[in-house]
């Protein structure tokens, strides 16, 4: 399963290779990352076949990840079947636009890895 974390805070990636590093060694989860709205945008014009599963955070410098929710959801003929919204602020207006864009699932940071394991598991 490849997995496209989008999120303009660098350290997420050292985060998500050490909480995901079995399945990562063994094949299960591939991920790439993405450091901006408009680079998500532009890694989907190249592998957009490829990703299963997008993780966006919401508070994004430039291109929020609710626009880029929007984006992908009418841009994209075939969107990724799964696309996660990630949050440090769980307020109940973010999380009604995140679901009427079309979100599968609403995470708060900081994340809770036991869940997201769990959850990802039921795209595998």
């Amino acid at each position: 399963m490849k997995v496209l974390v989008v999120d303009d805070e660098t350290d997420v990636q050292v985060l998500f290779e050490q909480r995901f590093r079995r399945e990562i060694r063994g094949g299960e989860i591939h991920f790439a990352f993405a450091h901006s709205g408009e680079k998500a945008l532009a890694y989907l014009n190249d592998h957009a076949s490829e990703c299963v599963l997008i993780l966006s955070d919401i508070n994004m410098p430039g291109m929020s990840g609710l626009e880029l929710l929007r984006l992908i959801k009418t841009t994209y003929p075939v969107p990724p079947p799964v696309v996660m919204m990630i949050t440090a602020y769980g307020d109940s207006a973010s999380y009604d636009q995140a679901m009427q864009l079309g979100a599968d699932a609403f995470l708060t940071k900081p994340l809770d890895f036991t869940n997201l394991k769990e959850k990802l598991k039921t795209v595998l």
